[in-house]
């Protein structure tokens, strides 16, 4: 039974102050250590389970139509311009004078 195998069932017998290596006592998990002989496998220790965090760079092409409305606006802009276009009368009087001094 392994109960008989830990610190506290082994009494005041044992003088912890003289022994130099505990890992014989500390390994409570594996008692098939203890006592080790050549070519004898030990079943494994499970320890605690590490986190191993790996980021990533995952890039995504994301297309955006945009919708470009030409709107074209004609400007008509009218320029006046003034030629002077000369014109000419001419008038005739006539005139009737009767001289009294003409003897006919």
């Amino acid at each position: 039974m392994l109960l008989n195998k830990r610190c506290m069932d082994k009494g005041d017998t044992m003088d912890y102050a003289k022994k130099t290596d505990y890992s014989m006592d500390m390994n409570m998990d594996n008692p098939c250590c203890e006592n080790e002989f050549p070519g004898v496998t030990c079943p494994p220790i499970y320890e605690c389970p590490q986190v191993r965090c790996c980021h990533r760079e995952i890039f995504h092409e994301v297309p955006h139509i945009i919708p470009v409305e030409t709107r074209i606006i004609n400007h008509h802009i009218y320029r006046h311009t003034y030629t002077p276009a000369y014109s000419c009368c001419e008038e005739n009087e006539v005139s009737n004078v009767y001289d009294n001094k003409c003897c006919y």
